[in-house]
């Protein structure tokens, strides 16, 4: 077994058994802990509760490596692997009871930054429809036993496009602009509310592109290698204060890039 293949049944097993711990505590009931960023951008006690299980679990596993995740639960390793965890990507959509949030567990090896790390398996688990996204670096990306792939070049239709916003108000005319100069690639747009939920669809073939600024890592760490490994690209603009995060198939890639980079 390769080590991309082992810690891709490593990140399978913490994902599936975090992500299946955070739908129980929705069934349960959501309690807010705290907000973050924003009054609009919350954690929940079940974000650091599954965080925890999960960081515990790599913990038994691989001692030595790395560990970075949204909650606050980072440390450097020895081994070169850290791993990268988004507990519960899409926590407004869990607070409020909508069914598209995720688990998104990924090992990247080298230095823990986007762009400058090699993501060696990612899994982008969602427990409220029991599907789980995941990818080994050079093993191809798959979904309850099926192989992915980006889907061809748009039509004269245009490209199916998902995006999200930041939660600080101050950022919103900056996105709606963004928009704006898609708007011309577009079929239409998807506001899903969990980065790493439509950067995996980007690899199943249901939507077209991705793009968006201000993501952290752990929002697309797992799911760009699933883009990658069904064929399609992704990039991290870092150009400023909120990154850019791309992703589509080889076809729209460019025409993407060109018409979210150009400020003009």
């Amino acid at each position: 077994m390769t080590l991309a293949a082992e810690l891709e049944a490593i990140a399978i097993a913490v994902a599936r058994e975090g992500g299946d711990l955070a739908r129980r505590r929705r069934g349960e009931g959501v309690a807010i802990a705290a907000t973050k960023s924003a009054l609009a951008d919350i954690v929940t006690e079940a974000d650091r509760e599954v965080e925890a299980l999960i960081r515990e679990r790599i913990a038994v596993a691989r001692p030595d490596d790395g560990f970075l995740g949204e909650e606050g639960g980072s440390h450097v390793g020895t081994s070169g692997i850290t791993w990268v965890v988004d507990p519960i990507d899409g926590t407004v959509n869990y607070a409020f009871g909508i069914p598209a949030y995720a688990t998104s567990v990924a090992a990247v090896a080298g230095t823990p930054e986007p762009g400058r790390w090699d993501v060696l398996a990612g899994v982008v688990y969602s427990p409220a429809h029991g599907e789980l996204f995941h990818a080994a670096a050079g093993h191809g990306a798959w979904l309850d036993g099926r192989r992915l792939a980006v889907n061809p070049a748009p039509g004269e239709a245009g490209a199916l496009l998902a995006t999200g916003f930041g939660y600080d108000a101050a950022t919103h005319a900056t996105d709606l602009a963004l928009v704006g100069r898609i708007m011309p690639l577009a079929r239409d747009i998807r506001r899903i509310g969990a980065a790493a939920l439509d950067i995996a669809y980007v690899a199943a073939g249901r939507v077209d592109g991705f793009f968006e600024r201000g993501l952290k890592p752990w929002d697309h760490a797992a799911a760009d290698l699933l883009v990658t490994e069904a064929g399609g690209q992704v990039a991290w603009v870092d150009d400023d204060a909120r990154p850019l995060s791309l992703a589509a198939g080889p076809d729209l890639f460019g025409a993407l890039e060109q018409a979210t980079t150009d400020r003009g």
